[in-house]
């Protein structure tokens, strides 16, 4: 055999074409997604986890929120007071001048409702068998078995909002003695020290990140304490706005019924409209349905008033959000909480935003930048 012929080398088999492939590879858009859903979910559990630790505290939580709430209004009138007398005695008077004014306003309002009470009672009854008597003709015709099922259900609604509202706000005595507590001794130390116990909170942060909690801190408490002042004010002048409104439409009970709307109002963008709304069914009973048409377009011109002009001249930047997303944020505080979630949800939801805002660099007043470490109080 010559050095040119080699011997005879096996056949090798060709690859199949599943064998050329190698293994399969899972679509980049599919890992993407999958990625992306286990993350929020965890994201998801970590905010279950935080409801329920909060849920456990929430009467701390709760007088917390009030004490900043009570500061955000006494803060302003203590910088005038402390012009004129010594800073520890201008801290007491202003916390007795906002005490008073509370008090004296809750007072009014409580005495008006009280006095009128039984003939707001009746007018709405009234009311309720005029409407009962409309409804059962035609367009609705409308049975009594079933105007009867759904006043019940309003009314069961009503005492189950209001029952949860006093054991959410009371509880038990024990719970109403220490919350009372923490609010006492934390509207004290809120306006005497806010520098220390700001500088304490950031000072447990990373030290790159300091300069963006402070300012963080900083824009919520800007935000949080702008509603709270715009808020009062929208309150006092939708009251008063819907008690001119009855006096010249004669509607009876008008006292009572704009102490209603000043409570209401401290629900962004519906609870004014729905509390004069209530008006229009006093109305109905004892003047009529043409005056009650009027209550209705004094509803809408208030509520009106209230959204276009009132909260973004006084609030300002500090709710800066779609009407849409305040509804959604009330809806959701109060599936959560109960009516405390109503009243809080706005507030809260709006000093959320503007951090977000912030910390996404979509601030132009307050850019996303390195920022120094040092801490200013909020």
């Amino acid at each position: 055999m010559s050095e040119s012929q080699s011997p005879a080398e096996p056949a090798v088999p060709e690859p199949s074409p599943q064998a050329s492939k190698g293994p399969v590879e899972v679509p980049h858009t599919l890992i993407v997604w999958s990625g992306m859903t286990w993350r929020v979910l965890v994201i998801l559990a970590g905010f279950v986890a935080l409801f329920y630790v909060m849920g456990l505290i929430a009467t701390v939580l709760v007088a917390l929120f009030l004490g900043a709430f009570f500061t955000a209004l006494a803060s302003p009138i203590r910088n005038l007071f402390a012009k004129v007398m010594p800073r520890p005695l201008a801290l007491i008077t202003s916390i007795l001048t906002i005490t008073v004014a509370i008090a004296l306003v809750l007072f009014v309002v409580v005495t008006s409702v009280i006095n009128e009470g039984p003939a707001l009672t009746k007018s709405v009854n009234s009311a309720f068998s005029k409407l009962q008597t409309w409804t059962q003709g035609p367009p609705l015709n409308v049975s009594d078995a079933d105007f009867t099922k759904y006043v019940g259900e309003v009314e069961s609604w009503i005492t189950s909002a209001l029952e949860s509202f006093a054991l959410g706000t009371v509880g038990s005595i024990g719970e109403l003695v220490i919350g009372g507590s923490v609010l006492i001794f934390a509207v004290i130390f809120f306006m005497s020290s806010p520098e220390k116990i700001w500088a304490f909170v950031v000072s447990w942060m990373p030290t790159r990140s300091r300069g963006h909690v402070d300012t963080s801190g900083r824009l919520a408490w800007e935000s949080l304490s702008g509603y709270t002042r715009g808020v009062v004010v929208v309150a006092l002048a939708d009251s008063l706005l819907v008690f001119i409104g009855l006096l010249i439409l004669q509607v009876p009970l008008a006292p009572a019924l704009a102490a209603i709307v000043f409570f209401g109002a401290f629900i962004p963008v519906i609870g004014a409209p729905i509390a004069t709304f209530f008006a229009a069914i006093i109305a109905l009973a004892e003047r009529g349905p043409l005056i009650a048409l009027l209550v209705v377009v004094l509803t809408v011109i208030v509520g009106s008033f209230d959204g276009d002009v009132l909260q973004p001249l006084v609030m300002g930047k500090a709710v800066s959000l779609n009407p849409l997303a305040i509804i959604l944020m009330i809806a959701i505080g109060s599936i959560t909480l109960g009516i405390i979630g109503a009243l809080v949800a706005v507030p809260i939801g709006a000093a959320i935003y503007r951090v977000a805002k912030y910390l996404t660099n979509r601030d132009p007043e307050h850019p996303f930048l390195n920022q120094p470490t040092a801490v200013t109080a909020p």
